[in-house]
């Protein structure tokens, strides 16, 4: 069982950067694959960024590449997504989620942080 918690979510301008942050709990943390979601009002979830298992490759959204980076501390039960140059379009809750199998939807998922940038 893996318990994630989010947080560093907030208000900012357009143009401003964000760091959130999702500690996990429970074991072996290095060996599950970890990614960062988000739903906008009216829209459906999407992925944002991945990183696999024991700190490899990562993954983006073409809307954030170039702007958002994800990592991991595995020593710290932490995923990062270092989110820069902040548009209105990225407002939205930010979910992060851990699978060791194929697909997120059956993983772990926390209970989102919000991020608002305005105009």
């Amino acid at each position: 069982q893996v318990q994630l918690v989010e947080s560093g979510g907030g208000l900012v301008q357009t143009g401003d950067s964000l760091r959130l942050s999702c500690v996990a709990s429970g074991r072996a943390f290095s060996s599950y694959a970890l990614g960062w979601f988000r739903q906008a009002p009216g829209k459906e979830r999407e992925f944002v960024a991945g990183i696999s298992s024991f700190g490899g490759g990562a993954s983006y959204a073409d809307s954030v590449k170039g702007r958002f980076t994800i990592s991991r501390d595995n020593a710290k039960n932490t995923v990062y997504l270092q989110m820069n140059s902040l548009n209105p379009d990225d407002t939205a809750v930010y979910y992060c989620a851990a699978k060791r199998g194929t697909d997120y939807d059956s993983g772990y998922w926390g209970q989102g942080t919000q991020v608002t940038v305005s105009s």
